[in-house]
């Protein structure tokens, strides 16, 4: 399958007013991914850069591609590109989850399909490959929406899903940054996610999301991205959400859900709600982060009030675009 990849600024309508505001929705698109909000931007060489860029737009052709399969689902494109994230050691899900203060990758995820409101999600698994295969499974093979820890673990083993030794979850960037928060206890708890949203030929939404924490994070703390209505929601009528940030704002203002409400219940755009909630809302509150929100007609928002946010979109010719800052 050939398509173009498109590097554009204007793609991503982001008003000149406040850096991550959303502007006007962007139209035509079936699938959004994001990274979370990333380091710092000065910190971000070229090369890794580059590597950002490479595996955003890989989770988005593998989320396309799933697509486009004959009875495809936007749960299934939805799966497709988060796997892709969490197979790479750059974001903060699966492969490149950060480590708790004792020394361990504990985690979370989520999914959720917004016609039937169906949804399924894990936390705090230790060895599960790709935590939203997990999820998936919780919601298609189980009467449960959560579970966590040992029993989580226990049923992904049971599916039949991929089981790894921790240390697969072992890297030695994750490590130091571990090593850099305990030795200063004022530091700032980095964190981050991963997620996706997707609309189906049947317009059918879906949403997921996917994360290791927060780094320094104490055993068995879990945050928003396990957590529908926080992290993660999808309704057809409304909008589909993943999230990203400090997860214990994003559980206090039920993020996801709120956005959705002000789609579904006041009338407002995915831009206009995302901006309520993530800038007006959350900010005030203290709270950092941000949102990719899409709807059945294939309008998303992009909204975040922090540095950055790693995201990208594919459209429904097959047009990609990625971003990382303001860029």
């Amino acid at each position: 399958m050939q398509m173009s990849i498109l590097m554009l600024v204007a793609g991503m309508a982001v008003s000149a007013g406040e850096p991550g505001r959303a502007g006007d929705p962007i139209e035509q698109v079936v699938l959004a991914v994001h990274g979370g909000t990333g380091m710092e931007k000065a910190l971000v060489t070229p090369e890794l850069d580059k590597a950002l860029r490479a595996d955003l737009t890989k989770a988005l052709q593998a989320g396309y591609a799933a697509l486009q399969a004959k009875e495809a689902t936007s749960l299934d494109g939805v799966v497709a590109s988060i796997r892709v994230l969490e197979d790479s050691p750059l974001f903060n899900a699966g492969r490149g989850a950060v480590f708790t203060r004792d020394g361990k990758n504990e985690l979370d995820a989520s999914i959720m399909e917004g016609a039937t409101k169906r949804a399924g999600a894990v936390a705090g698994v230790t060895n599960v490959k790709n935590p939203i295969s997990a999820a998936r499974a919780v919601m298609d093979q189980s009467p449960h929406v959560l579970l966590i820890g040992r029993g989580a673990e226990v049923f992904a083993a049971e599916k039949g899903l991929e089981i790894v030794d921790p240390k697969y979850f072992w890297t030695e960037r994750r490590w130091q940054d571990l090593q850099k928060a305990l030795a200063e206890e004022t530091k700032k708890e980095g964190h981050g996610t991963v997620g996706a949203v997707a609309v189906d030929a049947n317009g059918v939404l879906a949403a997921g999301t996917s994360t290791g924490g927060m780094t320094k994070k104490r055993s068995g703390r879990v945050g928003d991205s396990p957590i529908i209505g926080a992290g993660t929601y999808a309704d057809n009528g409304g909008c589909a959400i993943s999230a990203t940030g400090h997860g214990e704002y994003f559980i206090r203002f039920s993020v996801a859900h709120d956005i959705n409400a002000l789609v579904a219940y006041k009338g407002l755009s995915v831009s206009g709600a995302a901006n309520e909630v993530i800038h007006d809302k959350l900010k005030p509150a203290g709270g950092e982060g941000g949102v990719i929100v899409l709807d059945k007609q294939g309008r998303l928002a992009l909204s975040y009030n922090s540095e950055g946010l790693y995201r990208g979109y594919v459209t429904k010719d097959g047009k990609i675009v990625v971003h990382l800052y303001d860029d």
